[in-house]
């Protein structure tokens, strides 16, 4: 065989791997193909080629790997299994960046299922690499790399704690000083996904200095960029008072409640979640988020979002006016329980109604005042309904009972009362009996209006055990009244009535 044979069965070889790879990759892309290739043996036929001497041939096979473990843990676990990961990362110090960006995609791919394949990942000594390639000049690589980190990362505070061991965080926080906006998303969420487990992670990455560098793309016009910057910045945030105080001082508001605006849905979730975050720890730090506005801001964005995104404003205004009776009414001057009314008129799912029934007890349980403010709103029927109703989640019934007997026991407000006489059950109605017994002494025209509407009737037909509380609220009741009016208005006095008409002689 002469020497121009011998090449031009290399070059037929060549192309035939060439047309392989490129073809299991492209078919890969589409989920629909995967089980058949999974079936075919694609994972042992690729992977000799990721050695493969063609550098094209090497990055095209890890691509269709990436593709594929991407799609489903069973098929990133054959990556695993097929001892691909130490091949892998061996080849990711030494080749090109076009190498490099696939090797950390496969990776990524791997450790994004579950916390054992993001192990394995780890196992397999892929930190180093991935920590080496941080530090690369190409920012693709940096990206993918940190990317693949990421996914690492947000599993559970282990996955996590290795991550920060491997030196990570002070390369993630150089990647988002970075021009290029793609690396900077990524070297953000990464932040978030490590920053999230426990106070002591969010410490590392305070450590490094990242809250000013997060701080200064609050503004930025990339929306995906602010949504991770709102993120990071929120789970820096909720692990202790020290690290929220950080946050505030890094000079984010008034800015950030801009974006409470932002056209991005995320943008303004994740905004409202760092709000939440804030202000949950201390009534010093809500303070500081009423003063500017921060309250009202919350409330005008429960008005232009539906569902989920409410969620995290709900929170917010339970968490400001659980601190004190000012901040609760710094809710109420700022029209938040209409607000709040709304939400839980319009939404569906029992997990937001059952926050805003958290919510309206931590407003109405400070003063009457407060009380009247959710009672004003027609609260009550709607709370009492969600408790009663059997399709409600054991959450949401809890929520709403407690809600609806905290704000009870300070509401002197008795025409928001009165109709719940008629459709309480026992253990709510004895709240209820309790404030009209607290009230009708001291109120003549109350105690006028509580006959004419029937309630002093309505409240001589419950049956009531003797020595119980409700009795002795009923007895408290009755005191406040002639004795022939309690009388009048107990069951069956109109049959002793006829009775004694029967029995009558005329003179």
């Amino acid at each position: 065989m002469s020497q121009r044979q011998v090449l031009q069965v290399f070059e037929q070889y060549q192309k035939a791997r060439t047309q392989f790879v490129q073809t299991v990759a492209d078919l890969a892309s589409r989920p629909q193909n995967t089980e058949a290739l999974q079936n075919a043996g694609v994972m042992s036929l690729l992977r000799p080629l990721l050695l493969d001497a063609v550098p094209t041939i090497q990055q095209t096979a890890a691509l269709a790997l990436g593709r594929l473990a991407n799609y489903n843990d069973d098929l990133a676990e054959a990556v695993v299994k097929g001892d691909i990961l130490p091949q892998l990362v061996y080849s990711l110090a030494e080749q090109n960046r076009f190498y490099k960006k696939a090797a950390a995609f496969v990776l990524r791919a791997v450790a994004k299922h579950s916390p054992e394949l993001a192990q394995a990942v780890v196992d397999c000594g892929a930190l180093d690499a991935l920590v080496v390639s941080l530090e690369e000049f190409d920012p693709g690589v940096k990206e993918a790399a940190a990317w693949a980190i990421s996914y690492i990362a947000r599993h559970n505070a282990q996955l996590s704690q290795a991550v920060v061991d491997a030196g990570v965080v002070p390369l993630l926080v150089l990647c988002i000083q970075e021009p290029e906006i793609a690396l900077k998303r990524v070297a953000a969420s990464a932040l978030s996904d490590i920053a999230k487990h426990s106070p002591e992670l969010s410490q590392t990455v305070v450590d490094t200095g990242a809250i000013a560098h997060l701080a200064q793309m609050i503004l930025n016009p990339d929306a995906k960029l602010k949504r991770q910057v709102f993120s990071a910045l929120s789970q820096i945030a909720k692990h202790s008072v020290d690290v929220a105080e950080m946050v505030v001082e890094a000079e984010i508001f008034p800015a950030a409640l801009v974006c409470l605006k932002d056209p991005d849905e995320y943008v303004r979730k994740n905004v409202a979640t760092l709000i939440r975050e804030i202000t949950k720890h201390t009534p010093e730090l809500s303070q500081i988020i009423v003063n500017m506005g921060g309250v009202a801001a919350v409330i005008d964005y429960l008005g232009d979002s539906k569902g989920n995104v409410r969620l995290p404003g709900i929170m917010m205004l339970g968490y400001v006016a659980a601190h004190s009776e000012n901040l609760a009414m710094a809710v109420i001057v700022s029209k938040g329980v209409p607000q709040l009314a709304i939400c839980l008129e319009e939404e569906q799912d029992d997990h937001l109604k059952a926050v805003t029934a958290w919510a309206f007890g931590q407003i109405g349980r400070h003063t009457p005042e407060h009380a009247r403010a959710v009672a004003v709103a027609n609260a009550f029927p709607k709370l009492l309904n969600l408790y009663l109703d059997t399709e409600s989640s054991e959450d949401l019934q809890v929520k709403a009972k407690k809600a609806l007997k905290s704000i009870l026991q300070k509401c002197t407000y008795l025409p928001a009362l009165e109709p719940l006489l008629y459709e309480a059950p026992s253990n709510i109605l004895k709240h209820v009996i309790c404030q009209f017994s607290k009230v009708l002494p001291h109120d003549s025209k109350a105690r006028r209006l509580f006959v004419t509407s029937g309630g002093l009737k309505k409240v001589q037909e419950i049956k009531a055990e003797p020595g119980s509380a409700i009795q002795e609220y009923i007895n408290a009741i009755n005191s406040c009244y002639p004795e022939e009016i309690v009388r009048y208005y107990s069951p069956g006095y109109s049959e002793t009535l006829l009775e004694r008409i029967e029995s009558y002689q005329p003179v």
